[in-house]
């Protein structure tokens, strides 16, 4: 008899893009591919932070590379992605929340948006698919649990995430045959600078506590795990579809 043998989390030899990579969940995703053996490209809007990170990242011995890119700058994405000999993942974590009651909501924080969470993250997933064409790779979005439920004040960013998770499962479908998957990374609120206000809140604090049905605030290191297994031949036969770290919040 021959045991079965869990597939490697390993990504040793492959190449990953980031974007987002300078802080919070995105410099979290980026790290975990590092240490799971990955070269990872750093991408940013700003030069500073995504610098420190990636030399904090190569003094820890990773191998590590700072791109910086404006993601809603489609040409610039699809020049960039094009130039590069491989890409095998690509981890989407720029993201833009202006949150306010529906009725308040402008024209121009809507199209902010939108043009960041999902119009960026479609030609992002185009432009990655293309290089990815004829060898296969992994797409991970980073969206959230609110790609799934409602939210307070939370109309816009919940249009585009839902947006996001529909685009994901119709990439799927396209790109199967070429051995490109494409998934969601769906967590709750995760203890970050953007989340602070949130937190700063007792009001809101103490709700987002009432949804989590662990009972606890995230934290980056959460979702690390969780990425380096969408990025690896564990999950191979994985695509379409969104894996949520929310603590139980979508469970009601």
């Amino acid at each position: 008899m021959t045991l079965p043998r869990t597939p490697s989390f390993r990504l040793d030899g492959q190449h990953a893009l980031v974007t987002g990579a300078s802080s919070g969940i995105g410099q979290a995703c980026a790290v975990a591919l590092a240490e799971a053996g990955a070269r990872v490209t750093c991408v940013a809007r700003g030069a500073d932070r995504l610098v420190a990170t990636v030399e904090e990242m190569r003094a820890e011995g990773w191998h590590a590379e700072a791109l910086a890119l404006d993601v809603g700058d489609v040409e610039h994405v699809q020049r960039a992605i094009g130039a590069m000999p491989s890409l095998d993942i690509l981890v989407n974590s720029a993201g833009l929340a202006r949150h306010s009651p529906a009725l308040m909501t402008t024209p121009q924080d809507y199209d902010a948006v939108m043009h960041v969470n999902l119009r960026a993250a479609y030609f992002l997933s185009t432009a990655a698919a293309a290089k990815m064409k004829g060898q296969g790779g992994s797409i991970i979005h980073v969206s959230s649990q609110m790609g799934h439920v409602g939210g307070v004040d939370r109309a816009v960013y919940c249009a585009s995430k839902h947006g996001l998770e529909g685009m994901v499962k119709a990439m799927a479908i396209e790109w199967g045959p070429d051995r490109i998957r494409i998934n969601t990374l769906c967590p709750t609120f995760i203890r970050t600078p953007l989340t602070a206000q949130t937190f700063d809140d007792p009001e809101r604090a103490a709700w987002v506590r009432s949804k989590i049905k662990l009972g606890r605030i995230g934290e980056v290191d959460d979702i690390m795990g969780a990425v380096v297994y969408l990025a690896s031949k564990a999950s191979s036969l994985v695509t379409g579809t969104s894996l949520l770290v929310d603590g139980g919040w979508t469970a009601d």
